[in-house]
């Protein structure tokens, strides 16, 4: 039985078939003419959600897997974060994407990362990612992670209002031909209260706060990222991408790669989860040992 804070057989078999998976999805849709059978509006965003899988998301997330598995807190951290990512992304393909022949690979991502991100959550050492990060100062982490929310709803916001107020569809929306968009409500639902959560306990100093900072940092990161691989596809597709849009994703996605940087960089070598692990049963057999002389 592995001990926690570290990766099992199973999650790490579970991420190389999302690897393997992923690859292909993304191969394949960038690729291969006629697959996304969406509106036209939507396909410059999967070819940029794509682009930004296969080249960044999917060989971070390889090489975070391989250190993880063998002790890294560091590693764990960013695979944990990355694997947020690809849950996000095949949660997105297998709901809002038009049926296409790689429906089955998107529910099996959605289940497979799904599996590890709340697995690898349970497992994630809070205490000591606290302990590694306790000497950075919490302020700015906090700051980013409400503006983050404040900003992205009130994006979201400035077009579901109007729409709701006035008895029609957002114009996202009605330009996707969609009956609805699955982003607001990942983003609405789940992804900006975790940023607010995640911020409270951070103030709060909480162990959780700490944790769900880091992974969320790569997350943003990430699918920062992504977001403006998809505005560069959208640009080349002669389509218009509000300005706002584009500012504040750049500065947001700039930050959170800042700051994750920062905070990866006290989650140094020498605290990583096999290095600490060896140290705990050096002492616990010095322990034992010291023990054993005192009863004699």
């Amino acid at each position: 039985m592995s001990r926690p804070g570290s990766l099992s057989r199973a999650y790490v078999l579970a991420s190389l078939a999302t690897i393997v998976l992923a690859g292909i999805a993304t191969v394949v849709g960038l690729t291969v003419p006629g697959l996304y059978r969406d509106a036209p509006v939507l396909l410059p965003q999967l070819y940029g959600q794509d682009l930004l899988t296969l080249v960044v998301a999917l060989p971070v997330g390889t090489v975070a897997l391989y250190v993880a598995a063998r002790g890294s807190l560091r590693g764990y951290v960013v695979w944990l974060g990355v694997d947020g990512y690809l849950l996000y992304t095949y949660a997105s393909y297998a709901f809002m994407t038009a049926f296409n022949e790689l429906y089955l690979v998107y529910t099996t991502l959605l289940w497979l990362t799904l599996y590890t991100f709340v697995g690898g959550l349970v497992r994630l050492d809070v205490t000591r990612v606290k302990r590694t990060a306790e000497g950075l100062s919490v302020r700015p982490y906090v700051a980013f992670q409400a503006l983050l929310a404040v900003l992205v709803a009130f994006l979201w916001l400035a077009e579901i209002v109007p729409a709701i107020v006035s008895g029609t569809v957002p114009a996202t929306v009605a330009d996707a031909e969609l009956t609805t968009s699955v982003i607001y409500s990942l983003d609405l639902g789940i992804v900006l209260p975790g940023f607010v959560l995640s911020a409270y306990w951070l103030r709060q100093r909480r162990a959780w706060g700490y944790a769900f900072t880091a992974v969320l940092l790569v997350k943003a990161a990430t699918l920062g990222l992504a977001v403006l691989a998809m505005a560069v596809f959208q640009l080349r597709d002669g389509q218009v991408v509000p300005v706002p849009v584009l500012a504040i994703f750049g500065l947001l996605t700039a930050a959170s790669l800042v700051l994750l940087g920062r905070f990866l960089s006290v989650i140094g070598p020498g605290d990583d989860s096999s290095i600490t692990a060896a140290r705990d049963d050096v002492a616990v057999a010095a322990s034992d040992r010291s023990a054993e002389r005192d009863s004699r």
